[in-house]
């Protein structure tokens, strides 16, 4: 089962072991779960992450060091799909794109738009929805 990971919940990740996110994280990393990231999310988490942290850009490194290894890198496809309208953040809609198009199940997130949005897949689920799986 595919889970793409969503920026915020690679932050929360990154910045704690602790907690919901971080757990989340590691099961959608571990079998039989195939933890997913795209080009957008890689964007967006350097791109928070250096107004938000950037004080901590060292502890950013070493867990996308890490990360990337067991994440894999899906392609964000030109096409739009069929419900990204509905996305108000424009930038969230080529990861919505790249999760469609690589047939990913869950979208794991904390994003209200996402876990707005009535598609069955991928199926936006927070952090403790996707424990509780």
């Amino acid at each position: 089962m595919k889970v793409l990971i969503d920026t915020n919940i690679l932050i929360s990740a990154a910045l704690s072991d602790k907690g919901t996110p971080y757990r989340a994280y590691m099961k959608a990393v571990s079998h039989p779960y195939r933890g997913v990231i795209c080009e957008q999310n890689i964007e967006e988490l350097r791109r928070v992450w250096n107004r938000k942290f950037p004080s901590k850009i060292n502890l950013l490194n070493d867990f996308l060091a890490v990360a990337l290894t067991a994440l894999e890198l899906i392609d964000v496809p030109d096409e739009k799909y069929k419900c990204e309208h509905n996305l108000r953040d424009i930038k969230d809609r080529p990861i919505l794109r790249a999760a469609a198009r690589a047939g990913v199940d869950i979208i794991l997130t904390g994003d209200k738009d996402f876990l707005e949005l009535e598609i069955e897949k991928p199926k936006p689920m927070t952090a403790s929805e996707f424990l509780n799986l």
